[in-house]
């Protein structure tokens, strides 16, 4: 089928006269087709020219060029009328189809623009299904990604609500928590603080404690550090001089 030109490309707009929608019949629905208010109409084509002459449709088939002739009629609704080139008695090009019902008028779309329309509402279809999945989709920097659909919400206020229960924390880490609480709060004291919610900051007066002097440390550091001299040399014990027995004295009686 050869290309419409782009001047009858008018497939968004439509045309009909009250007038003649109660008395159209399949002898008269081309000359109503001819009206020069009708924007699919080519005021050039052979038809215009019978009519100047006063001739019937028959003088069509002797003419060469543009032509409208009555291609489907199904009383008293559906009209077919088709614009066709003719080259000779036996040979013509369709060129475009227009389609009245009710007496309305419209241009039928030919293949390229089916293929064209099918394929823009397929894709026009699929981004707006990624649109929606994406504004399901939910981060969280712990959980990563994941989906909320409407109806799971609508699921979880209907479901009623069981409170866990929060296993208690031992001793242990209470007293570990509490002390590396109280290490954070000597090392960085707060510099400000709220009496009440909503009141001003008020700034806290920071004591700091008087620094040992490192002269004093110093030296009992170096005793403590120090280690302790190595054991010298065993000396000889002096000689002992050689002394006599004890006499032994006479017992008195």
């Amino acid at each position: 089928m050869a290309s419409v030109d782009l001047r009858d490309n008018l497939l968004g707009i439509s045309w009909v006269d009250s007038g003649w929608v109660p008395i159209l019949n399949p002898s008269n629905v081309v000359e109503y087709f001819s009206e020069r208010s009708n924007p699919f109409y080519d005021r050039t084509c052979n038809n215009e020219v019978v009519k100047m002459q006063r001739s019937t449709l028959d003088h069509l088939n002797q003419m060469v060029g543009v032509e409208y002739i009555l291609l489907h009629a199904q009383e008293p609704i559906l009209y077919i009328i088709r614009k066709q080139q003719r080259q000779s008695p036996t040979q013509v090009i369709p060129l475009a189809d227009y389609y009245i019902i009710a007496g309305v008028v419209y241009q039928a779309p030919d293949l390229g623009s089916v293929i064209n329309s099918r394929a823009l509402s397929a894709v026009h279809g699929i981004q707006s299904a990624f649109d929606e999945a994406m504004s399901f989709c939910r981060y969280h920097p712990s959980k990563g990604y994941s989906w909320h659909f409407k109806d799971q919400e609508e699921k979880e206020k209907v479901k009623p609500k069981t409170k866990r229960k929060e296993e208690p924390s031992s001793l242990f880490q209470r007293q570990r928590v509490d002390t590396l609480l109280l290490d954070l709060r000597n090392k960085f004291p707060p510099t400000y603080y709220q009496p009440k919610p909503g009141e001003k900051p008020v700034p806290v007066e920071v004591k700091k404690e008087p620094e040992v002097p490192q002269e004093t440390v110093k030296p009992q550091e170096e005793r403590e550090t120090k280690p302790p001299a190595p054991p010298g040399p065993a000396r000889p014990a002096p000689p002992t001089p050689n002394k006599p027995p004890p006499e032994k004295r006479a017992r008195l009686q």
